[in-house]
């Protein structure tokens, strides 16, 4: 592969994969944010498998592969299951985000404001070694903001399932971009902590669903009160 067809590559993928996260803040329908995580865990694995492959690393590409199965196949399907759950019962609003803590606009703009930031605070890194990998870390940076954006101002359990998948991206991005991928054993093991974290998750929500008929955090909140 050449050097000029590695760089188009890799910051194709690179913005597909920050893309999917400003997604996730655009739409509300739960059912299209999952098809958006998925489509981010591809582009996430094609990162990692265009570094592989530009470094000559086996064990890169076949990081890049298990986390492609991972979290654009096994995670998603999970969440489906779970918003299937959720959705069992006809007209029920748990299938979407109905009242986040901060409309769609704000969240777009908060998202540009952070990708900023992500680009300033990354500005003295990327200097240092200024590879296409190093220059494309801001990406990896803002995904892990955004991701914590949309945990913290999302009202609905799978929502928040989300928002901290996409943290747990944006983190697994910046390793890759910034020390050229992990060590395959320690993938893996962040790998099943995630999905042993997802199912946990998936289960509560479904009883959350079944116990108090709602997934919405201040609905719950309030029954506490």
């Amino acid at each position: 592969m050449s050097a000029g067809l590695y760089t188009q590559l890799l910051d194709l993928a690179c913005g597909a994969f920050l893309l999917a996260a400003v997604l996730v803040l655009w739409w509300r329908e739960l059912a299209a944010v999952v098809r958006v995580f998925a489509l981010q865990g591809v582009a996430l694995a094609t990162i990692a498998v265009l570094l592989g492959a530009h470094e000559q690393r086996w064990d890169l590409i076949a990081v890049g592969v298990g986390v492609g199965v991972l979290r654009a196949g096994a995670l998603p399907y999970l969440m489906r299951r779970a918003l299937a759950a959720l959705a069992a019962d006809r007209g029920s609003e748990e299938v979407r985000e109905t009242q986040p803590l901060v409309n769609v606009a704000a969240s777009l703009l908060t998202a540009a404001l952070l990708t900023l930031l992500a680009y300033a605070v990354a500005r003295p890194l990327t200097g240092l070694d200024p590879t296409p990998a190093t220059r494309a870390l801001p990406v990896g940076l803002a995904v892990v903001l955004i991701g914590f954006f949309v945990l913290v101002t999302r009202r609905r359990a799978l929502a928040q399932v989300v928002g901290f998948l996409l943290l747990d991206n944006g983190i697994t991005a910046t390793a890759f971009l910034a020390t050229s991928g992990v060590p395959l054993i320690v993938e893996l093991g962040v790998s099943f902590d995630v999905l042993l974290a997802v199912l946990v998750l998936q289960i509560l929500t479904t009883r959350m669903r079944a116990a108090f008929g709602t997934t919405d955090i201040d609905d719950l909140r309030e029954l506490h009160d």
